[in-house]
């Protein structure tokens, strides 16, 4: 993979410069004032390196990685054999580096820690779109992010194969059971989120059948079914009769999610993607190179 094609796979909300910003601050919160380990190592001292999986993964990160190690050593270089959203299999090289010894060594672990937590989000994603194959529904990720790493765990989502959800509280409006106690009704408040005319993206979250109908009266084109069971499901999705675009979500899982998208809603948002997840092993072994 070239630096030219590094970055061509990102969805617009994630950039280059976002993706050196945050690896640079991860950086100095790792080595502050200096790698006092990778000091033993004579200075100028060259290396070669492989980063491999230690497990079947759905991979994600390589953008992270690549920073990790440029920005500690601009003359490194890395030479990928995976993509994002490749599927790993045990023992499988991901990249060889070759590169300064003492900046290899101070860029592992926090390169490490990119992947082994994108590429697990990646795939604990994957597993939920392979649970619905040939269903039209899509699996949505949350706002149920580790801070710092929204954008990036979103992406990671994209990368298994799921879609997102919004991204922040910027991009779009979600009135939820206090917005609408503190509107008075469900009515007052989708009234008030179409007088903004600041974003097409409205969605309202109910919590009954009576107040689905209640929603679809007042002209909502998104509406989050919370809790739902799925007898509660169907029945809304009869109700609905296609006039808005239904998502189902809470205490979605592996077990229950094909069930949830036989009802027929449209999507499945699942907080597990993203805060319910197991780093995914990976390893890097060097050699050096005198």
């Amino acid at each position: 993979m070239t630096q030219s094609t590094l970055y061509q796979g990102l969805p617009a909300y994630l950039t280059a410069s976002q993706i050196a910003e945050q690896v640079k601050a991860t950086l100095a919160e790792d080595i502050g004032k200096g790698d006092l380990t990778a000091a033993l190592i004579p200075a100028g001292t060259r290396a070669s390196a492989t980063i491999i999986s230690r497990e079947e993964a759905i991979v994600c990160g390589y953008a992270w990685v690549q920073q990790c190690f440029e920005q500690l050593d601009p003359g490194v270089v890395l030479h990928w054999q995976v993509k994002d959203g490749d599927r790993l299999q045990p023992n499988q090289t991901l990249v060889t580096i070759d590169g300064d010894a003492r900046a290899m060594l101070s860029a592992e672990r926090p390169a490490l820690n990119f992947i082994q937590t994108l590429s697990a989000v990646a795939t604990h994603t994957r597993r939920y779109v392979d649970a619905i194959t040939g269903l039209p529904a899509k699996i949505l990720d949350t706002r149920k992010t580790m801070p710092g790493l929204k954008l990036a765990q979103k992406y990671a989502v994209l990368a298994g194969g799921g879609a997102n959800q919004r991204l922040a509280l910027y991009d779009g409006i979600l009135i939820k059971e206090n917005h609408i106690a503190a509107a008075g009704s469900i009515a007052a408040v989708l009234k008030a989120a179409f007088a903004m005319q600041q974003t097409d993206n409205i969605q309202i979250e109910v919590e009954t059948l009576d107040e689905l109908q209640q929603a679809l009266e007042a002209g909502a084109k998104s509406i989050l079914l919370d809790n739902f069971t799925l007898d509660e499901l169907r029945n809304a999705v009869a109700i609905n009769q296609k006039r808005a675009l239904l998502e189902a979500s809470g205490n979605v899982t592996l077990t229950t999610v094909r069930a949830i998208a036989e009802t027929g809603v449209d999507r499945i948002s699942v907080g597990a993607l993203t805060k319910h997840i197991q780093a995914t092993d990976f390893s890097m072994r060097i050699q050096m190179i005198l």
